[in-house]
């Protein structure tokens, strides 16, 4: 299983302070695979930007389709970029593609509440609680961003990279939270002018 696949269904079966909104999930998918083909040497950082190396074959499809979107133009997309473009609809992405290989049961999930569909009981879905619970410093922190969290303090990650990525898909998440917000304050603020006699 990749990184992405076990934060998707941590973010199923670990409760966290709220519910995960999709487009947060979305967002940490992102930024999953990215942490995943740096592992796997398919793009380096120069900085914040992502330069490309050779097209993975990581053996799972929704990861290769990751590693053939990378921008292979300078000047090179840079992680936040990357987030926001891929993370577009990927929790569905990555919904569709876990029902389909039999991860999941139940209903389908009406976002965000993420109860509605449970993984299955599932050698991955146990590798991905494993890698939880084990407080595997990628993941734990992933899932942190999502508020998803538990008393036990994980390390952070060691690979300067991983930090950076991390970092950017935590600034996303807030950055994401303060439109909805705005919105939120936007439509209240509408309502009561209809409202006014």
């Amino acid at each position: 299983m990749t990184t992405p696949q076990d934060l998707f269904l941590v973010s199923l079966d670990v409760p966290g302070e709220r519910p995960v909104e999709q487009g947060d999930l979305s967002l940490a998918l992102a930024g999953a695979e990215l942490i995943d083909l740096l592992g796997t040497r398919a793009l380096t950082l120069d900085g914040e930007r992502i330069v490309p190396g050779p097209v993975p074959a990581t053996g799972d499809r929704t990861l290769d389709a990751a590693g053939a979107a990378l921008n292979r133009q300078e000047p090179y997309e840079t992680v936040e970029d990357w987030l926001w473009r891929r993370g577009q609809g990927l929790a569905a992405t990555y919904r569709d593609a876990l029902d389909a290989e039999g991860q999941l049961s139940g209903k389908r999930p009406r976002w965000p509440r993420r109860a509605e569909k449970e993984a299955a009981d599932t050698p991955a879905r146990r590798q991905a609680a494993d890698r939880w619970w084990s407080r595997e410093p990628v993941l734990a922190a992933l899932a942190a961003t999502l508020g998803i969290e538990d008393e036990r303090p994980a390390e952070a990650p060691a690979e300067e990279a991983v930090v950076l990525v991390v970092a950017a898909v935590g600034d996303a998440v807030t950055e994401l939270n303060a439109v909805r917000e705005r919105r939120r304050i936007e439509n209240a603020a509408f309502d009561n002018i209809w409202r006014a006699p």
